[in-house]
């Protein structure tokens, strides 16, 4: 069967073909090269961005378990034994943060990161220290995340992020 007979029309360019210099312009050689190219930064951008993201996240979490088992241990009395000096005792403060660093073994705290108050018996507001027995604990973490992907820290000042947790629990009424 012939096509012209079954209706069918031949398709062609209305247009002459263009010159041989206008051909060089629209070759596709290195077109996914430049793709790539483009696309690329953009995916590693991401891809950071979301570890970076992940590792604050993870940051906060853990914080937030340290200074909870801290408490725990805290509102006991107890003191651990000092690891330099055998035989004898960490100040309770010590004790605390060495029980905080326990926690979040990952983690570098620096001792200017914890902050101490409690409430007395019967008191109505916070005051400096561990507080003695009977009263409510506070201790409270302020720690400093540096970001690692160069792109996100200037959306933060100094590219860092200030994570402030706290756990607040009464202190057992004797401690041994």
């Amino acid at each position: 069967m012939d096509m012209e007979k079954a209706g069918t029309v031949s398709f062609h360019s209305p247009r002459p073909p263009r010159p041989l210099r206008w051909r060089r312009f629209r070759s596709e050689k290195g077109a996914t090269m430049l793709e790539a190219a483009i696309v690329t930064p953009v995916l590693l951008l991401l891809t950071f961005s979301i570890v970076d993201f992940a590792s604050m996240f993870y940051v906060y979490l853990a914080l937030e378990n340290g200074v909870s088992q801290a408490t725990r241990y805290a509102v006991t009395g107890q003191q651990w034994d000092d690891p330099s000096n055998p035989g004898s005792k960490l100040s309770r403060v010590d004790s605390i943060k060495a029980a905080m660093r326990d926690a979040t073994p990952t983690l570098t705290i620096p001792d200017t990161a914890f902050t101490f108050s409690n409430m007395p018996v019967g008191g109505s507001g916070w005051v400096a220290g561990t507080g003695a027995p009977g009263s409510i604990e506070k201790l409270t973490i302020d720690y400093t995340w540096d970001f690692m992907t160069p792109i996100i820290r200037p959306f933060f000042s100094n590219g860092q992020i200030h994570i402030t947790v706290n756990s607040a629990m009464k202190n057992e009424a004797k401690w041994q």
